[in-house]
């Protein structure tokens, strides 16, 4: 019987369905709870505050206002409509002044401290960008503009991975994984790599020089290889090189057969 092709795994295991999902009525169509993100992201600092006018589409969360407005900003409270009008009769006014809400950021994220009826009317009449003192916040996992409440589980689940790998600040930006599983196979991977690396006598001193080296030596080849041989076309390196770890770990081979150059 004839082999079958390593890269057929691969190829397999991208066309699984994404294990994350939002339920109708639940957390794909509500705001983004700022602690909820915060906890999963895992805080790392604050930065200085600053104005800025920013894009609407990016405001997608709340402080403590989840229950009254859902993901596209609208009322959901109808205990607030005759505060939401009477917002929206301001904000037309010709020659209006609004005040600055005030927003917290994480990565791409912006969440509402003060002004949801604000953010909310602009949203509704399609204005692209409203006036915001922001106050930024580090963390630990990125925030991409496209994350929300669904998608915290496996920001948390990144987040222990980067505790345990922590890669640079540029591959951070570009992280992201739909299994929460997916991530705990991969410190995996990373740790068993290491220890190969030791015995062979490369040095690696400390977790940063581990990861750096990791995705340099072994992430971005195999990820390079498997783009040449036409497999993962649009998605993220580290989406196809989880998918080819999971391949492994099924046909039980240790790592990827041998890249020809």
């Amino acid at each position: 019987m004839k082999a079958r092709n390593p890269l057929d795994a691969v190829r397999d295991r991208l066309r699984l369905p994404p294990a994350s999902g939002g339920r109708p009525g639940t957390s794909a169509d509500r705001l983004v709870p700022y602690d909820d993100a915060v906890q999963a992201l895992g805080r790392d600092g604050d930065m200085v505050e600053y104005p800025d006018d920013v894009r609407v589409e990016r405001i997608v969360g709340t402080v403590g206002r989840a229950d009254d407005f859902d993901a596209e900003f609208r009322l959901r409270n109808p205990q607030l409509r005759a505060r939401w009008d009477a917002v929206a009769e301001l904000m037309a006014r010709p020659g209006q002044v609004v005040a600055r809400v005030e927003l917290l950021r994480l990565g791409e994220m912006y969440f509402v401290v003060d002004g949801h009826h604000r953010v909310s009317v602009a949203r509704a009449r399609g204005v692209v960008a409203v006036p915001a003192r922001v106050r930024w916040v580090c963390t630990v996992a990125y925030a991409m503009a496209c994350l929300r409440a669904m998608h915290l589980p496996s920001k948390a689940a990144e987040r222990e991975f980067l505790s345990r790998i922590p890669l640079p600040d540029p591959v951070r930006t570009e992280l992201w994984l739909d299994r929460t599983a997916d991530w705990m196979r991969l410190a995996d991977a990373a740790e068993a790599w290491a220890f190969r690396e030791t015995l062979r006598g490369a040095p690696l001193p400390d977790r940063h020089t581990l990861a750096a080296r990791w995705w340099e030596d072994e992430v971005t080849p195999l990820v390079h290889h498997l783009r040449r041989a036409g497999v993962g076309v649009g998605l993220r390196d580290i989406q196809l090189y989880a998918a080819a770890t999971a391949a492994c770990d099924r046909r039980g081979a240790s790592r990827w057969p041998s890249v020809a150059p």
